[in-house]
């Protein structure tokens, strides 16, 4: 008697959602689509879901069939969905809709054409605002970041936080750059003028740093994996920070050092990597 042979039976698309949304990235847009439907209540609802759409439209649209071009096969574009949540949280609320989609596409195309070998080297809702900014002067109010919310938002946004930069293990990057950020303020502000650094203890300076440090600072692609080179991460970008907020007038300091720290990081993996080729130690 001939037995069939055993073939596996594709998972059913239940059962591969429920995967999907138990893995860091999963999290981290159940996370943030949760801290945005909070933060909309006080921001706006209806003026807020014009930009957040238009920017996840726009994210899905673009970067599915790159994806598909790349591996064959179609797969969730969670990575740009992330990029444009994140553009639509930060970009300021009175931005029409259009801004949100453009700057989300920016932030897509980004990671296709600034690349290593192995992952793209900006994180792209970063370079996506900074293009922003420089070709349509548009302001950022990071509403997303409950910055418009009751004090008491504050433990929400940094519990939220925390958890997913443990999820994504990049809360050491978290940590020093906050460490580091506040303590350089605080230093200047004992022996310089504190009015003048005064408001990066306030909203929404406040809640944009806790909202940069653990869902921007701790992005994985571009952020290093050892805990070691993290740490002297979030220390780079808080160093560069505030040497950019104190020798500039700009508003977009915070994203301007990170993008500085991950041309650094970028290119520390290329140089790790040739010296693994060549049989020498990392470093």
């Amino acid at each position: 008697m001939k037995v069939a042979p055993i073939t596996a039976v594709p998972p059913a698309p239940a059962s591969s959602v429920l995967r999907f949304f138990q893995r860091p990235k999963g999290v981290l847009i159940l996370l943030l689509a949760a801290l945005t439907a909070a933060a909309a209540v006080d921001a706006g609802l209806m003026l807020v879901a014009p930009g957040v759409l238009a920017a996840l439209v726009t994210a899905i649209v673009i970067d599915a069939p790159l994806l598909h071009l790349r591996t064959r096969r179609w797969s969730f574009p969670d990575g740009a969905v992330l990029t444009g949540l994140i553009v639509a949280m930060i970009l300021s609320s009175h931005e029409p809709w259009w801004i949100a989609a453009v700057t989300t596409a920016i932030g897509v195309l980004s990671k296709y054409v600034f690349r290593t070998k192995a992952t793209n080297v900006f994180n792209p809702a970063a370079f996506a605002l900074l293009v922003n900014y420089l070709i349509f002067g548009s302001g950022q109010s990071w509403w997303g970041a409950l910055s418009e919310a009751a004090p008491v938002a504050v433990g929400v946004l940094m519990i939220t936080g925390l958890y997913i930069a443990d999820r994504v293990t990049r809360l050491p990057a978290a940590v020093s750059f906050l460490g580091g950020y506040y303590l350089l303020f605080t230093i200047a502000a004992f022996f310089g003028d504190p009015v003048h650094v005064s408001g990066i203890y306030r909203p929404p300076d406040l809640q944009a740093a806790l909202f940069f440090a653990l869902f921007m600072v701790t992005d994985p692609p571009t952020s290093p994996p050892r805990a070691r080179d993290q740490v002297l991460f979030g220390l780079a970008v808080a160093v560069l920070s505030f040497a950019i907020f104190q020798l500039t007038p700009g508003i977009y300091y915070l994203l301007v050092a990170l993008l500085l720290a991950n041309l650094g990081e970028a290119w520390r993996r290329i140089r790790s990597r040739a010296a693994h080729r060549h049989g020498a130690p990392a470093v």
